[in-house]
């Protein structure tokens, strides 16, 4: 241990209590040995540090930071020097304000397009999500500070993500969910970790030996912290056995006694203590930031940097008979809400208080189109207004064009609750039906954190998504539509017809006790290109104002290279990506995977020659009896724009082994991705053990790991309790405070256990098992 001679010295009480936080945001410092005390705090697209009083939820508010781009939408520019570089910013700025911890990147995968958090994450790819979520780390952590990447593992679900059982076979467990999580470790190294607050397979993320001793620890070579999600301690002793040196916030010492005590009855051993006391005190000293110079912000900088950000990662999904550009002196209608009060960012814990906004209304005004006029067009929040409506298509109808900023609206996306559907506002969706009628040529300018049904997107001429574009995306959308700046975001997700064609549709969210992921490795694309199903625009898809070429494809060993060339009148970038397909597999797997990407900036007529290096693992399959393998055999090395316009296409043979698992005679609906309806012999065959029951006993007694939202199932105090707390969350969203209302979610899927460590003793644990007892009569 490096600092033996240290921990000797201190005492049991002394050791246990740097394991849990002395406030919410602060580890404690133990003054007579030298022990400093360090900040974490939130920033997956910003920092957010509280100068007042503390909260998880981003109810209170933070310091001014430069807001950048969600995850979501960064990743739709595919490019890796542009997340290390708004990485290096935001840990910039978290130096500055003595922050030695980042609470960032989230990586989980997009399982479903429901998730409520999905905007705070890269993509349904685990490469993609791997490879951006590692530059972000570096660019963090190149300030001398932590990057925390999040959550570990298989966050997938915000409804009872705190108790959730998440059910995941080994494979799908290691290609799909632990993938990202793996090239962060192994290529960035970020000195903490942040483990989830779910189960995974009937153990808690934080306590679960596999998860951390098997496979971050010993498998993987992590030498950092792992810190709790907010709350997410359930039994400290068994935590600290799985290597989580940190939780957070503070208890006010209730877990540090159950250490002691659990030492000082035979139950730990007191080496356990000191290995963790000596891995948090060489992140505390590498990171502290009390003696080192903090560093000054340009935040005009920074947020022209925004703005850069968020032009390249917009996507255009659609450009019929080039409506846009907008040329100069067009008479254009601005109609939306959006328009004048962005939806630039998600909410909870990620909510940053920007530097500066800008809007897009505000832009156009000063460019050289001609405004029409302006129209709201409809409530943000959802209902009727006739007058609203027949506002804005009377201002339609006076326009050559109709920019209309439509989109997700704030109650929409937020931690703690998940989407109900993937369908804008049905005012919004009237509105839509009434300007088509009025004019032929509208451009639609969406807003919101992720995928969404599009049933009008053949009727309207243009359709850029900016996604959740930061505090610059207002300038950011002007430049895009009048050609300052040329698109070139590609889609990081698949975006379906209806929320139906999900594999996951029907087994999403787990309501009660588990979530089952019988879809296995059939998420995103992997499921949408094996099964053949439609989608409105597929995994890698964005357009451009110019095009390109691709041309002489090599390979050369395991190195793939071709030209690339801009073929039309103007410069811009393009994102050619490489997927693998194996011919004639033996085994159950997708047909398609993204294994390499790279983006490329051509001027008119220029040619680059690209080179893509692929790795023996890229190849491989996860055998849980083994280890990963490769399948003997034929390889398709294809080469495109999207994962559905494939250009060049060459083969490639692979030694390995003949498969002996996963084979696809052994598992009929999973053979051909039929996964929407897998019979649960199926999944348990593939899962290797009977499946836990999926739903609460609700005649069983509630105790301290069952939530305020089971209360509900119980007798009239239960009853009361639940819908006390649920009054809140219907005032405050008729009041108009959507983020509030949801932040509801959090207290109601709350788990018992919790309420006497978040009130530090307050209400203290007999307290709240009197309260059991009542609420169990």
């Amino acid at each position: 241990m490096k600092y033996k001679d240290l921990i000797k010295q201190m005492t049991l009480e002394e050791k246990a209590s740097l394991m849990s936080g002395q406030n919410f945001w602060n580890t404690k410092a133990i003054e007579r040995h030298g022990i400093p005390s360090i900040m974490l705090t939130d920033g997956p697209h910003g920092l957010r540090k509280q100068g007042g009083k503390a909260d998880h939820l981003g109810l209170n508010k933070s310091l001014p930071a430069t807001c950048y781009p969600t995850a979501a939408t960064l990743a739709n520019s595919w490019d890796k020097s542009l997340v290390y570089n708004v990485g290096q910013d935001i840990g910039k700025e978290a130096r500055s304000e003595k922050v030695s911890v980042l609470l960032g990147p989230g990586l989980n995968i997009k399982r479903n397009p429901l998730c409520g958090r999905n905007f705070e994450y890269f993509s349904e790819d685990p490469y993609l999500t791997g490879e951006l979520a590692s530059e972000m780390v570096k660019g963090i952590q190149s300030n001398g500070i932590s990057a925390c990447p999040k959550h570990y593992a298989v966050n997938s679900q915000e409804h009872m993500r705190m108790t959730i059982d998440e059910i995941v076979d080994e494979r799908s467990l290691r290609e799909i969910y632990l993938t990202g999580f793996e090239k962060v470790v192994k290529e960035s190294k970020p000195y903490t970790m942040m483990s989830s607050y779910n189960k995974v397979n009937g153990e808690f993320a934080n306590e679960n030996q596999h998860l951390a001793n098997d496979i971050l620890y010993s498998e993987w070579g992590f030498d950092g912290v792992v810190v709790t999600d907010w709350g997410g301690n359930n039994d400290r002793i068994a935590g600290l056995k799985a290597h989580n040196q940190l939780e957070m916030p503070s208890t006010n010492g209730i877990t540090d006694k159950e250490i002691v005590d659990a030492i000082n009855k035979g139950k730990l051993d007191e080496s356990i203590l000191d290995k963790a006391v000596d891995q948090l005190l060489s992140l505390l000293y590498k990171v502290r930031l009390d003696d080192k110079e903090s560093g000054q912000v340009d935040y005009e900088d920074h947020h022209n940097k925004a703005v850069e950000a968020a032009r390249q990662s917009m996507v255009m999904l659609k450009n019929e008979k080039n409506i846009l550009p907008l040329k100069a002196g067009t008479k254009v209608a601005v109609i939306g809400d959006f328009a004048k009060n962005p939806r630039y960012q998600g909410a909870g814990s990620s909510l940053i208080n920007p530097y500066k906004l800008s809007n897009p209304f505000d832009g156009l005004q000063k460019s050289s189109l001609k405004i029409a006029g302006y129209a709201q067009g409809f409530k943000r929040m959802g209902g009727k207004s006739s007058t609203l409506l027949e506002e804005a298509t009377s201002l339609a109808k006076s326009a050559e064009v109709v920019l209309l900023f439509i989109g997700l609206d704030e109650s929409k996306e937020a931690e703690g609750v998940d989407r109900e559907d993937l369908k804008l506002a049905q005012n919004q969706l009237e509105l839509v039906e009434s300007l088509v009628k009025v004019n032929e040529n509208i451009v639609v300018v969406l807003s919101g954190g992720g995928a969404i049904e599009l049933p009008f997107a053949d009727r309207v001429q243009g359709m850029i998504h900016t996604y959740l574009s930061g505090q610059g995306g207002g300038e950011a959308i002007v430049d895009v539509l009048l050609g300052k700046y040329n698109p070139s975001g590609k889609l990081s997700e698949t975006f379906p017809i209806h929320y139906t064609d999900v594999p996951s549709s029907a087994y999403y969210p787990g309501h009660q006790a588990t979530s089952e992921h019988k879809e296995g490795l059939f998420i995103g694309y992997r499921y949408f290109e094996t099964a053949n199903v439609p989608v409105r625009y597929p995994f890698g898809y964005g357009l451009s104002y110019t095009t390109f070429d691709y041309s002489d494809m090599v390979i050369d060993g395991l190195t793939v290279s071709f030209n690339l060339t801009n073929t039309g009148e103007v410069a811009g970038a393009e994102v050619a990506q490489l997927y693998i397909e194996k011919v004639d597999s033996k085994i159950i797997r997708s047909k398609k995977e993204l294994k390499a990407f790279d983006k490329v900036y051509l001027e008119p007529g220029e040619t680059k020659q690209v080179t893509l290096t692929l790795t023996k693992r890229d190849f491989s399959y996860y055998n849980p009896e083994k280890d990963w393998e490769v399948e003997s055999g034929t390889y398709k090395i294809l080469v495109g724009s999207s994962i559905q316009e494939i250009h060049l296409e060459e083969t490639l043979e692979m030694e390995g082994v003949a498969p002996t698992v996963f084979l696809k005679t052994e598992f009929p609906n999973y053979a051909v991705a039929n996964v929407k309806q897998i019979p649960n012999s199926e999944f348990e065959k593939i899962v290797g053990r009977k499946l836990p029951p999926k739903n609460w006993d609700r005649h069983k007694d509630l105790g301290m790991n069952d939530t305020i939202n089971q209360a509900q199932y119980k007798n009239w105090l239960g009853k009361l309790l639940y819908h006390s707390i649920m009054f809140f969350h219907f005032f405050f969203k008729k009041i108009g405070k959507p983020l509030t209302a949801n932040n509801v979610y959090f207290v109601i899927n709350m788990p018992f256990r919790q309420i006497d460590r978040f009130s530090g003793g307050k209400v203290s644990k007999k307290n709240v098992e009197r309260l059991l007892r009542w609420i169990n009569r």
